[in-house]
């Protein structure tokens, strides 16, 4: 039991001591750190080692920009970017020419068995899908 409150005596004893740190006269030194180290030894072997392997990967990496499946990908992501465009410049005419239908009373957006509340609200619906402020 007695071995137990030694560690706890020693803590409390110097806890109330302790004060924070301050900068001491080598806190204008940068450090170990920026010291540079030895040069190692060069090894032969994995100098060409690396040599080689970067070789590959340059290859690899020039075999792979020319490969037919990249080229294709790339085809098709820029084809579905172009698409894409189409499609919202197309979803957008959609939208204003509904809501002139619901203004107007006709085609498939029309509002004409609508209570008058609930196409004042259709209306500024399809208003700020089509991104018309009025």
């Amino acid at each position: 039991m007695r071995y137990s409150i030694i560690p706890l005596a020693a803590s409390a004893a110097i806890l109330p001591s302790s004060s924070p740190g301050k900068a001491g006269f080598l806190s204008g030194f940068s450090g170990i750190e920026s010291v540079p180290g030895p040069e190692l030894p060069q090894i032969d072997f994995l100098n060409r080692f690396k040599e080689e392997n970067q070789k590959k990967y340059a290859e690899n990496d020039a075999r792979f920009k020319e490969s037919p499946l990249l080229k294709k990908l790339l085809g098709k992501s820029k084809l579905n970017k172009e698409n894409m465009e189409n499609f919202r410049d197309r979803l957008e005419i959609e939208n204003k020419y509904c809501l002139s239908g619901a203004e107007w009373g006709v085609g498939d957006c029309s509002a004409e068995g609508m209570s008058a509340e609930n196409r004042e609200k259709f209306i500024e619906m399809l208003k700020q899908k089509a991104g018309v402020n009025e």
